[in-house]
């Protein structure tokens, strides 16, 4: 009897602070040169981290391939976004009045090259994943999937997002069909109504701040504001139901080489991934904001004695800092506000998150996982280069 394999996971929020805080800070200080490297590095501490069966998943992708594919992407988007969608915004200004209408019309010429990087971005990256020491893999599909995903976020407007769970379903579908594993094919089972039962908190949640906004612009009574105040927060608790129960559901209909998975996430556990990890994150910034005020006023007094004399009782007040001091602040606000956000995210929400996922995740009947054999390296030269420029690839 061949027993389930448990997914470890080894990864911890003090080496990920470390090593997201070192990327980051080199990234910013070559200019964005370094971000290749940053993400390959987080991405191979992210893949050895999720351990099925004891056995680590491994990322193999190079940041030079990732670099080359982002400089091809620029060249052909700088043509397709300065000529084509100046194009389409020129004749949409012709035929609507408004400026909106013509950025819709931009905007919709954008998406097909969205929906182009996403495919090409998990074909790479399955490319470069192996576990056990056998490549994953995507066929090349990307065309279907760009109509197809044009088709149903069309869909999904038309019916105010009702079929959204069903747009999720097709898509995954589409892409897991053309998974491999070695040379074992993945196939999502299921049928496009998989996931409504689990968009039902969701759905309520938004039923509720629609009615009581309505019921207060009726019958102008603020008490039917508390009722949508209870929406929104039902929709964010529902929210969390929703990517928790998404992710059992398409997880379990999964299938390769007979093997299949058992999945339990909880809802409840991300939903407190989420609110301690805002906490523990504000708290942080907040005392770095802080400290940064101390340390900028004391260095202004020891230089200029007479900023600190002059004091700021309002905005209007800021305008006469000191060049010098304005800089500063800037250059500080954006290193506490934007960098340090992105390396508290990563250990304190995605890397908990991903622990939650992995750990609740099992394969059950594997005994056909042992006769896959190696499949042909895919060379993909343009690496995830489309997605990265949009940008679109900075999702683990």
């Amino acid at each position: 009897m061949f027993h389930p394999l448990r997914t470890d996971y080894a990864g911890r929020s003090g080496p990920m602070f470390r090593l997201a805080l070192k990327t980051s800070l080199l990234t910013v200080l070559t200019l964005g040169f370094y971000r290749f490297w940053m993400k390959t590095r987080m991405r191979r501490y992210y893949w050895s981290a999720i351990r099925p069966g004891g056995h680590p998943l491994e990322f193999v992708g190079r940041p030079t391939e990732m670099l080359t594919g982002f400089l091809t992407a620029v060249v052909f988007l700088a043509f397709y976004i300065g000529i084509v969608n100046l194009l389409l915004m020129f004749v949409s200004f012709s035929l609507f009045e408004g400026q909106g209408q013509a950025y819709v019309v931009s905007l919709i010429g954008i998406m097909p090259l969205i929906f182009f990087a996403q495919y090409r971005a998990r074909r790479y990256i399955l490319a470069r994943t192996r576990w056990r020491g056998i490549r994953f893999g995507l066929e090349p599909g990307v065309k279907g999937f760009v109509w197809r995903s044009a088709l149903w976020w069309g869909l999904t407007g038309l019916t105010a997002g009702i079929l959204y769970p069903a747009q999720v379903w097709a898509l995954e579908k589409y892409r897991t069909d053309r998974t491999w594993y070695g040379d074992a094919k993945f196939e999502q089972g299921g049928t496009w109504r998989s996931l409504f039962g689990a968009m039902k908190h969701v759905y309520l949640g938004l039923g509720l701040v629609v009615f009581g906004s309505l019921a207060e612009a009726i019958f102008e009574d603020p008490i039917w504001l508390v009722a949508a105040a209870m929406g929104a927060a039902w929709t964010g608790l529902g929210w969390a139901y929703w990517k928790a129960n998404r992710f059992k559901r398409l997880t379990e209909q999964k299938t390769v080489a007979g093997a299949g998975f058992r999945c339990h996430p909880r809802p409840g556990k991300l939903v407190g991934i989420y609110l301690l990890g805002s906490l523990i994150i504000g708290a942080i910034l907040t005392a770095l904001l802080v400290l940064s005020g101390i340390v900028i006023g004391v260095l202004a007094a020891m230089v200029d004695p007479a900023v600190v004399e002059a004091g700021v009782d309002d905005i209007a007040d800021l305008a006469q800092l000191p060049a010098w001091l304005a800089v500063i602040v800037g250059v500080v606000g954006y290193f506490a506000v934007f960098l340090f956000w992105g390396v508290l995210r990563e250990a304190f929400i995605t890397l908990p998150v991903a622990r939650h996922f992995a750990e609740t995740t099992e394969i059950v009947n594997g005994e056909g996982l042992a006769a896959v054999r190696q499949r042909a390296r895919d060379e993909f030269v343009e690496a995830e280069g489309f997605a990265d420029a949009l940008p679109l690839g900075d999702g683990i």
